[in-house]
């Protein structure tokens, strides 16, 4: 968790998986997956939280309550801008093995 809760410190939401995990009755690895879902989804055309749904097959409403703790729209644009920058460092490939992508 420590990689997904540095990216997110970067944008200054001090969201702390384990902290948000429970404030959301999941365990941590799925939030955490959805975290990541949400940022992969962003970009994408459609709502993002129902992009996420579908990778994640949570609910569009437990998605857009994460989006609200980790600080709404704005950070999570930022934190996916940075996945996305980083790709090129493989910030996203090791992200994508923790969650079973490429």
């Amino acid at each position: 968790m420590g990689m997904l809760d540095g990216l997110l410190g970067q944008i200054g939401s001090n969201v702390d998986i384990e902290n948000l995990a429970t404030k959301i009755g999941l365990p941590a690895d799925k939030v955490e997956e959805a975290v990541h879902a949400l940022g992969v989804a962003h970009p994408q055309e459609g709502d993002t939280a129902e992009i996420a749904a579908q990778q994640t097959g949570l609910p569009t409403d437990t998605l857009n309550q994460i989006i609200g703790h980790i600080g709404g729209e704005g950070s999570l644009a930022e934190f996916s801008n940075i996945l996305h920058s980083d790709a090129g460092s493989g910030i996203m490939g090791k992200l994508g093995g923790l969650f079973g992508g490429n």
